[in-house]
């Protein structure tokens, strides 16, 4: 395996989710099937952070959940784009407790309650600081 080809979004409002993605995350859309159906509905890629997304027409998750995807950013760009989300109208979720060496994150919500974290942390610092704290623990 090479790694992640793509992420797909389910969504009722194609030119929602390109404002949200575009407007308020920063992503470059590269493709709009204008009504021309190669997959199974209409369909709008973007570029974000390097990754190929892709928002698809059609019925979105009928409940939220913590189930979510997480871009790296920097801490110091967190406020710069929870601006930008607030003006675009997504909804800003209450932050959840953190641990030191956890990260600093915004987690914000699409139009149809897609949830996507904002992090500044690796993988690496978070084991390092949990293997820390395990051993500061005696475990």
């Amino acid at each position: 395996m090479r790694g992640v080809s793509h992420l797909t979004f389910v969504v009722r409002d194609l030119a929602r989710m390109a404002r949200f993605l575009c407007d308020g995350l920063g992503a470059r859309e590269v493709y709009d099937s204008a009504g021309v159906e190669h997959s199974l509905s209409p369909e709008k890629f973007f570029v974000l952070g390097g990754v190929w997304i892709a928002a698809m027409q059609g019925e979105p998750p009928a409940a939220r959940s913590y189930q979510h995807v997480a871009f790296a950013v920097d801490a110091a760009e967190l406020p710069a784009y929870e601006a930008r989300l607030r003006r675009i109208g997504a909804e800003i979720r209450p932050a959840r407790p953190r641990i030191p060496g956890e990260g600093a994150s915004l987690y914000v919500y699409d139009f149809d309650d897609h949830l996507f974290e904002l992090h500044d942390g690796s993988l690496e610092e978070r084991l390092a600081h949990y293997a820390a704290v395990a051993g500061a623990r005696g475990g």
